[in-house]
């Protein structure tokens, strides 16, 4: 068993319908770990989703990244891992997660989780295939894939800015590619808004934002585009 503590930090809006499964996925962990979720207003039972898994509930302002920087202020764990609410971790998540902590080289180091989807289509395994080549070749992950990063590498680098979208994206071009660790571990989120929207669709709109991101678009305006 570790010594040091991990905190895991949720942000959730309406996000009821997904979070159990999630928290569920998170039980398998046998050491000291602690479950911070930030709820900016939900209506639809997720506080009491949260209690019932024996997670911490905080309150904020709508924002993603405000929220990620809210549960990272009050959680007590020399170690951070964000997740979203709608991403399970595969079951073999917390050996490799305890792994990966204990190594000394890795508190200058940021791990992230192998990108999957719950849905059994042609159309998953494709879109799979290309986050898998981006997150490899790039360095780019995007928040969907988690982050296990110590406190002191996260407060060194400013923590999350208060973003309403991007925020993942701009934390990881702080950190740097020379210290982006793929995990073989999967962080499986809902394919839920790709089979809403179709997955070209959805693709290319992420990717349009992203290039918006680059150019310098503020992220208030690409938030609008987004949802």
């Amino acid at each position: 068993m570790i010594a040091a503590m991990l905190s895991i930090v949720i942000p959730t809006l309406n996000a009821g319908e997904a979070l159990a499964g999630t928290l569920e996925s998170l039980a398998s962990a046998d050491w000291p770990r602690e479950v911070v979720v930030v709820d900016a207003g939900s209506a639809d039972g997720t506080a009491e989703i949260a209690a019932q898994f024996g997670a911490r509930l905080i309150e904020t302002e709508p924002g993603r990244g405000g929220q990620l920087a809210a549960g990272a202020e009050v959680a007590g764990g020399s170690w951070l891992l964000f997740l979203h609410a709608d991403t399970r971790l595969d079951a073999d998540w917390a050996g490799e997660v305890e792994a990966f902590m204990t190594r000394q080289a890795n508190a200058d180091r940021a791990g992230v989780f192998r990108f999957a989807l719950d849905d059994d289509s042609a159309k998953a395994r494709r879109l799979e295939r290309m986050v898998g080549w981006r997150a490899r070749r790039l360095a780019l992950p995007y928040g969907d894939q988690g982050l296990l990063i110590s406190r002191e590498l996260y407060e060194s680098l400013g923590g999350y800015r208060p973003l309403p979208l991007m925020e993942d994206v701009d934390l990881i071009r702080r950190i740097g590619r020379q210290r982006i660790v793929l995990l073989r571990s999967r962080a499986i989120t809902s394919a839920a808004r790709y089979r809403r929207e179709g997955y070209l669709r959805r693709s290319t709109r992420n990717l349009f934002c992203l290039g918006l991101y680059y150019a310098g678009v503020p992220a208030g305006a690409i938030a609008r585009i987004y949802t």
